[in-house]
């Protein structure tokens, strides 16, 4: 039987990522949870974890306990990246660093520089999210997904970040970066660990008695 997590309605919930695109896509998949998301500038913590882990499940479950233990408060935090078959699985749970580049443009430039001359049936490619919720009693949730395609041979589309641009969608005839939000939301890597988590959430918020008025953010 999965165990549900410690949680009551009108609980704070600690988005654990300092990334615009993560928190806009998070609060999306929450939403209409009685639950007050909260980010870590709004809590004023600057700590930036070591990512030390070799999967996403550890690095995701670093992150997760950092910032559980700097706030006291529940904690949502994941860890994603593409997995390129050609690359061998790179740049995988190093895809927020690769090669020492920032800047989302760049890596995906370097990505299809590395892939030129590789034909389509080669290019496969996937997208890993791990998702992990710590809960009032400070016990972990853990869920997964993944969303696969093809490196694109040019970048395309304005919508999303990271490799959304050159992830192509053989279904869909078109990146990830050129479907509508609430479509990337339903297929996405992403939306599915936290989809997992959330019916998690809906579950234990049933179950659970209303917060009292003593449940505040930690001043």
């Amino acid at each position: 039987m999965t165990t549900l997590p410690a949680l009551r309605p009108g609980d704070a919930l600690l988005l654990a990522t300092t990334s615009a695109g993560k928190q806009r896509e998070l609060r999306a998949l929450l939403e209409g949870l009685p639950l007050r998301l909260v980010t870590p500038a709004e809590l004023g913590l600057t700590l930036v974890p070591e990512e030390t882990g070799t999967t996403f499940a550890e690095n995701a479950a670093i992150k997760a306990r950092a910032y559980h233990r700097a706030s006291g408060l529940p904690t949502l935090a994941e860890d994603s990246g593409i997995e390129v078959d050609a690359l061998g699985g790179a740049p995988g749970v190093y895809s927020a660093r690769w090669e020492g580049l920032p800047d989302g443009a760049e890596k995906n430039a370097l990505l299809l520089r590395r892939l030129v001359g590789v034909p389509e049936q080669q290019r496969s490619c996937r997208y890993v999210c791990h998702a992990v919720l710590i809960d009032r009693a400070g016990v972990e949730h853990h869920a997964e997904g993944e969303l696969r395609g093809h490196v694109a041979h040019e970048a395309r589309g304005a919508g999303g970040f990271g490799y959304d641009p050159v992830f192509y969608l053989p279904d869909y005839r078109c990146t990830v970066a050129e479907l509508p939000p609430a479509e990337k939301d339903r297929i996405s890597h992403r939306g599915q660990a936290v989809r997992a988590l959330r019916a998690l959430i809906e579950r234990a918020l049933d179950a659970a008695p209303q917060a009292s008025g003593r449940d505040r953010l930690p001043q």
